[in-house]
């Protein structure tokens, strides 16, 4: 049985330039820095202290206040995620069966703000003070069940989880279920409110994180720049609307772009480091563009994983040219975390929609804070400066700890 065609018909994005897709492609579109000095605890005794806050998000516009205050932070992004695609590809009550209506909706690490609280409530006061909410609103499968509640969606519904590749991987498994024909739409993405204190003393345990910036953050993320230290992070949510086209094509729905390839590979390497060679992922690029029936040197830009740690910038440079060749000296490369900062498991939806806009748009988003070029990492990186650029074909990849490697392949509709 020939596989269907997919599109994506609608866009939602929680970011720290505010709600919606407009805010957020108007910032990237312009070179815009989402980062600052974090608010949303004390960081003083932490080595990072610079993070990519919503910091004017307001769960109540999206939720019921009595649910919204018995749910977790990543929870309310991706409900509002959902609500702000389904607005924006006009999907009204009728428009689809609710039991072909699925949600894949994922997140690296969950309820990281519930855990932390009601640890300390735990030790603090015991017990009887540990709220009967932790537990499912700390499951990082609450998001879908939460949105699918909120939306009336009946269909396939769950998380999958696979740190920072996590929205990815979110969107390809909608695709296949799309593809073999089980559902006419699925609500797709990632969201991530990890910017706590426990999260970040981890990470800066691990000598992940960006240390080099506290007094300059808007600096501090800088993928591929020789003097990248590690990476900032973000929060917020994506999540797009899947859509079956003969489906979209019936209700009259605006159509971004096709989604036509996806690739998940695992380096079996290590836990946190990438692979030094970029096998996996540029097996994981192969798929890809196999899987959509596309030629390297078809595909004009790649949103790349970009964390702006040593590492990683360094080895997907590698994996890239391993795969495109010659190719790789035409490609648009850039990493959107220079702005947004790392969303982790959010990271791979935004981004999947930051692809739909640059197809749409014919804007290649920038990395910003390019100012001292990495022998070993050699791309046309977009450096600082948006591009105007004819795209056809648009690669989004993502990375995530234990070796997790996806990747999209969009192309123009």
């Amino acid at each position: 049985m020939p596989k269907q065609r997919i599109v994506i018909t609608g866009l939602g994005v929680i970011s720290p330039f505010g709600d919606g897709i407009a805010p957020f492609w108007d910032a990237l579109s312009n070179g815009k820095n989402g980062i600052g000095h974090v608010t949303l605890f004390d960081a003083t005794e932490l080595n990072c202290r610079v993070a990519a806050e919503c910091r004017d998000f307001d769960a109540t516009k999206y939720m019921d206040p009595k649910e919204a205050k018995r749910s977790d932070r990543y929870t309310h992004f991706a409900v509002a995620a959902a609500k702000l695609a389904m607005q924006d590809a006009n999907l009204k009550e009728g428009d689809v069966d609710p039991e072909r209506f699925g949600v894949l909706i994922g997140s690296g690490v969950g309820g990281m703000d519930t855990i932390e609280k009601q640890s300390r409530a735990f030790i603090e006061r015991g017990p009887r003070r540990v709220s009967p909410f932790m537990i499912p609103n700390l499951l990082a499968n609450m998001s879908s069940g939460v949105v699918a509640i909120e939306v009336g969606a009946k269909g396939v519904n769950f998380s999958v989880v696979s740190a920072c590749a996590t929205g990815t991987h979110a969107i390809g498994e909608a695709l296949l279920h799309l593809q073999m024909g089980r559902e006419d739409i699925i609500l797709a993405g990632g969201s991530e409110a990890a910017v706590t204190p426990l999260s970040f003393a981890g990470f800066c345990a691990m000598k992940a994180m960006a240390t080099n910036f506290n007094d300059e953050p808007q600096r501090a993320s800088r993928p591929f720049d020789a003097d990248r230290c590690g990476f900032v992070m973000g929060e917020g949510a994506g999540v797009i609307v899947l859509e079956r086209y003969e489906h979209a094509v019936a209700r009259g729905a605006k159509i971004y772009c096709e989604l036509s390839g996806y690739g998940a590979t695992c380096d079996a390497y290590h836990i946190t480091s990438p692979d030094i060679e970029g096998r996996g992922l540029a097996q994981c690029l192969s798929r890809t563009m196999e899987d959509a029936g596309v030629a390297p040197e078809q595909v004009d830009y790649i949103n790349a994983h970009g964390t702006s740690t040593p590492y990683n910038d360094k080895f997907e440079t590698a994996a890239i040219r391993k795969v495109f060749g010659a190719a790789a000296d035409k490609l648009m490369v850039s990493s959107t975390k220079s702005m947004t900062g790392h969303m982790l498991g959010a990271a791979g939806a935004i981004e999947a929609a930051v692809c739909a806009k640059t197809i749409e748009t014919g804007i290649v988003p920038p990395t910003i804070n390019y100012e001292h070029p990495d022998p070993e990492c050699d791309l046309d990186y977009v450096p600082n400066v948006a591009r105007k650029a004819d795209v056809n074909v648009a690669i989004s990849t993502n990375l995530g700890f234990g070796g997790h490697n996806g990747a999209l392949l969009f192309r123009k509709f």
